[in-house]
């Protein structure tokens, strides 16, 4: 792709006009033109009415010029302008295609790129004029490329229509849009597992109902949204993959009789291939929806991070603390101290979802090919990349700047009788271990023919070790102490099977301890799966 402009930071895409997104790896960029998508509506220096209003391109046929408020209504460069470096550079590819199957000269060509680097530079200097009157970027650009070059410039527009040219520009934009989005996604999932890499060994409440369930290691929950993002990252890419094809050439929707090479301009910008319908071409927003969705997902999954850290960070749970750096106060409480970025984060999911709403809804009654009504699918598209991006940015810093507490945590674990399933699995495995050597006493069954047989091995179902146990913690709760703390004696008597190791499956520290199936919250589990991170991640262990 091509080079820009550098920006520090995935914020300064929508604050600054020229804008390069790099990480450890490569760089990626979302093309300077996004810089706009934040800038109000109607902003009065970039996006004003000329003092005489000229002539439509599209006027031939018309007597009358259309009324302020239809313009007004209708126009939609102040938030198409983002698309200004796509629409060159289609524009470009055009212009070389139609030169080469020789419907124009190689001196109008060369004309043409030339005026297209001088409108890119004027814009990316501020000194371009948008005009409300030119309705939209495509006819915006083209007026000041004729202003510019004469009329080679009107020599552009052969064998293409608004219709094929911005849905060109916009997948070039989406396709952009997700390599900004996939590489933050990356850095929150390096600041996650950085994270657990500095929390190693701290054991946290497992909750299920938001009721205390089990214990698991720390590491083991924040890899959990590590693996989360990784999906939403591949949906991203699968995305990419089925939005990469050209509908440039498709015209307003029929195609064209001229001798164009759409394969051409696909190779220039990049495309896999010209898509194959021209009719398809115009009217597909199934990429846009798919976009939208897989943003969806990805702010379903912040949100539910913001929440997590929002309730760790209150007083009942004090199971982190952030730093005044991510945290803000109260006007009138002098006291607070808000996680108010994973508040937001939370409440911002909305957007996103909301978003994609918009553009189901506008695309649910639409018959083939084109309609006007397709104009509505840039802002949702703008706000969702926009607000997602900012949404993972603000996640990663508040990562890195959060402490967990580990005294509070450890006063809060023998609550809830968290080893209760593991000394459950304890009864299963020690009745399955019986031999006759090791007998504690009999059982007597009935054989079908009505004689008594005795049994020298015995096996407790799953469901019989969860009653007992069950029965087990109601002793605790009468008593107000911890399973660890039942006497043996006590344990027989809810079951002889019990013996002096059990103490070895209580506590939360060994009932870490005896987690050992695939990608559970055992010590080695976890160890094995934090390494696979840090491989995929490249991040550097000894410098967490």
């Amino acid at each position: 792709m091509d080079s820009l402009m550098s920006a520090s930071s995935p914020t300064q895409l929508f604050s600054s006009p020229a804008i390069i997104f790099s990480n450890q790896a490569t760089t990626h960029k979302l093309e300077s033109s996004l810089a706009f998508v934040c800038l109000p509506r109607h902003n009065n220096l970039l996006c004003r009415m000329s003092q005489a209003k000229e002539a439509k391109l599209w006027g031939g046929r018309f007597e009358e010029s259309v009324t302020a408020v239809v313009e007004r209504f209708t126009e939609s460069i102040s938030y198409d302008k983002a698309l200004y470096k796509h629409d060159i550079r289609g524009s470009k590819a055009h212009a070389s295609m139609l030169a080469k199957q020789g419907m124009i000269s190689t001196s109008d060509r060369d004309s043409i790129l030339e005026g297209l680097d001088e409108i890119e530079r004027k814009i990316e200097a501020g000194e371009f004029v948008w005009r409300t009157d030119r309705e939209d970027v495509h006819m915006n650009i083209e007026a000041a490329l004729t202003d510019i070059i004469g009329e080679p410039a009107k020599k552009l527009h052969t064998a293409r229509s608004r219709n094929d040219q911005v849905l060109t520009d916009f997948r070039l934009w989406c396709r952009d849009a997700i390599d900004t989005i996939t590489e933050s996604i990356k850095r929150l999932q390096i600041s996650l597992v950085k994270l657990a890499l500095n929390n190693e060994n701290l054991i946290v409440p497992g909750y299920t109902h938001l009721q205390r369930a089990q214990p698991v290691l720390l590491q083991h929950l924040l890899l959990a949204y590590v693996e989360q993002l990784e999906r939403d990252a591949g949906r991203l890419l699968d995305c990419r993959v089925r939005l990469n094809f050209c509908p440039l050439g498709a015209c307003a929707l029929a195609g064209t009789g001229l001798p164009i090479d759409r394969f051409m301009t696909a190779e220039i910008l990049e495309f896999t291939a010209p898509m194959r319908n021209s009719i398809d071409a115009v009217s597909d927003r199934d990429f846009v929806l798919e976009f939208l969705s897989a943003n969806s997902i990805t702010a379903v999954h912040l949100s539910r991070l913001g929440e997590e850290w929002v309730l760790w960070a209150s007083e009942e749970f004090g199971f982190i603390t952030p730093s005044d750096s991510v945290s803000t106060g109260s006007s009138i409480m002098p006291q607070k101290k808000n996680p108010d970025p994973m508040e937001l984060v939370r409440g911002k999911s909305a957007r996103v979802i909301g978003d994609l709403v918009t553009l189901l809804t506008l695309c649910k009654g639409l018959p083939l090919a084109y309609n006007r009504d397709l104009q509505e699918d840039k802002e949702p598209t703008f706000d969702s990349v926009k607000t997602i991006v900012g949404m993972l940015e603000v996640s990663a810093e508040f990562a890195q700047n959060i402490t967990f507490n580990q005294e509070r945590i450890q006063k809060a674990l023998p609550a809830g009788h968290l080893d209760a399933t593991t000394l459950a699995d304890y009864l299963v495995k020690k009745a399955s271990d019986y031999s006759s050597s090791s007998l504690f006493f009999f059982i007597i069954l009935s054989t079908t023919e009505g004689h008594m047989k005795l049994c020298t091995r015995i096996q407790i179902p799953f469901r019989t070790s969860h009653d007992i146990v069950g029965r087990a913690v109601a002793l605790c709760v009468s008593k107000h102490c911890q399973l660890k703390d039942l006497s043996l004696d006590e344990m027989r008597s809810l079951n002889p099977v019990f013996d002096e190791d059990v103490y070895d499956y209580l506590g939360v520290e060994n009932a870490v301890k005896k987690f050992c199936s695939y990608g559970s919250t055992g010590s080695a589990c976890v160890a094995s799966q934090l390494d696979y991170w840090v491989t995929k991640l490249r991040i550097n262990k000894s410098n967490p």
